[in-house]
């Protein structure tokens, strides 16, 4: 890979924009994405996911456009589209294969096209070849090349940024493999680990989110058994944490845009080949119910309240704590199982973008607390720093509900008369 190598990076999100400015800093880049306000917002220097400053971005080279014509003639083709799951949770592949279909229209002979999006065993082969072949008219392993290099970005995560974690690159022939290795390696100083073949580095990239998904599924599993004997999982965590190897899971709602997606396609492929995941599908399906059983644990803890219809705060909307990322929230399930049982519900998310809860899910999320409005319960879904530190007597009732999902006030003293409960 030569300094003037022309990369273009298809999807600005999370995944690609990291990229796409790391890259830039080596190479030529130029980052392709259909979403006009989202380009035209980074042109300004303004990264709304928050994983790019003002100042980094300015600084770039990259390139950015919202049209195909400006990839035309590129070396290489990074893919970091989304691939969720539809409502009977199976793999959506539409952006993928429009990506495709799009790089077809600006490939030249000897390209190189790597796909970074999480997908089943198979997809970068069977699926994004043939349909570049399809677009373009050429010859996939003759007169361009495959490569798949899963993405690792974590969402509000400062330590392993794109430039210090281990790279996994695998390429449709060996050269190809050793070109995208020096491609990444320029990035994060050469720590790529290249897989056996572009199958094995998809499989590798399903089965991380997969075993955190199990593993946060025991957790909450868990988390109802010590509940109906009185004990705080948060208590018995910090125990059995003083042993060397336990893994460090904590309960709560699991959404998101990888650990609540990806599993479903590790199961699609071995539902394919007539074998049943069943650990898999049940850590889902545990997962899948905790915004339920959140609220039926509030509910249950407002029996006997002075109103049975009583208003209800809940903190926070992003599927995470300290990012505005909102994609595939919990949150939403557990407001609307409360409203359902006859409960007014309020949500405050300082961190997330108003107009973009209201589109995606048709919430109005208030703007502020600030004791104008006074609460029977406050619910902590989301673990942001700043709630940490909320005037809980000024926002509440006297006799108030306080229901710490993610242990946020765990040891501290809390206002006279407020119901003090936690997972």
């Amino acid at each position: 890979m030569e300094s003037r190598t022309h990369i273009a990076v298809v999807g600005l999100g999370y995944v690609g924009l990291p990229l796409a400015v790391g890259l830039a800093g080596h190479f030529r880049v130029t980052g392709f994405d259909l979403n006009a306000t989202r380009v035209a917002e980074l042109k300004a220097g303004n990264d709304r996911t928050g994983e790019i400053d003002g100042a980094r971005l300015k600084a770039s080279k990259l390139a950015m456009s919202t049209d195909a014509a400006a990839m035309a003639g590129a070396d290489v083709f990074v893919v970091t589209v989304p691939t969720p799951i539809d409502e009977a949770n199976r793999p959506d592949l539409r952006a993928v294969v429009a990506a495709s279909r799009t790089i077809g229209g600006a490939i030249k002979k000897g390209a190189i096209v790597v796909l970074e999006s999480t997908v089943y065993p198979g997809v970068t082969e069977d699926i994004m070849g043939p349909e570049i072949a399809k677009a373009s008219g050429l010859v996939c392993g003759v007169d361009f090349f495959l490569g798949y290099s899963p993405e690792r970005i974590n969402p509000g995560d400062r330590e392993h940024t794109v430039d210090r974690i281990t790279k996994v690159v695998a390429g449709q022939t060996p050269e190809v493999a050793a070109k995208l290795g020096a491609m990444y390696g320029a990035v994060n100083g050469g720590n790529v680990f290249l897989a056996r073949d572009i199958r094995t580095a998809e499989a590798a990239k399903v089965i991380e989110n997969a075993q955190r998904d199990i593993n946060i599924a025991f957790i909450n599993e868990i988390t109802m058994i010590f509940n109906k004997m009185g004990l705080s999982t948060y208590d018995v965590l910090a125990a059995a944490r003083t042993k060397w190897n336990f893994l460090p899971f904590t309960p709560g709602l699991v959404g998101g845009h990888c650990i609540s997606v990806d599993p479903y396609y590790l199961a699609e492929v071995a539902m394919r080949l007539k074998h049943h995941p069943d650990i898999i599908l049940a850590g889902r399906r545990t997962n899948d119910s905790m915004a339920a059983y959140c609220a039926s644990e509030v509910a249950r803890l407002l029996v006997g309240h002075r109103s049975f219809a009583a208003r209800i705060l809940v903190l926070g909307i992003a599927f995470k704590e300290n990012v505005p990322d909102l994609r595939n929230t919990k949150v939403v399930d557990l407001a609307d199982d409360l409203r359902t049982r006859g409960h007014a519900v309020d949500i405050y998310d300082p961190i997330v973008d108003a107009a973009e809860a209201k589109h995606e899910y048709g919430v109005d999320l208030v703007a502020r607390v600030d004791g104008s409005v006074r609460y029977d319960a406050v619910v902590a879904a989301v673990g942001h720093r700043s709630f940490a530190d909320l005037d809980l007597a000024a926002i509440t009732t006297d006799d108030a509900l306080l229901f710490d999902i993610k242990g946020l006030w765990r040891g501290k003293t809390m206002p006279p008369g407020r119901r003090y409960s936690t997972l």
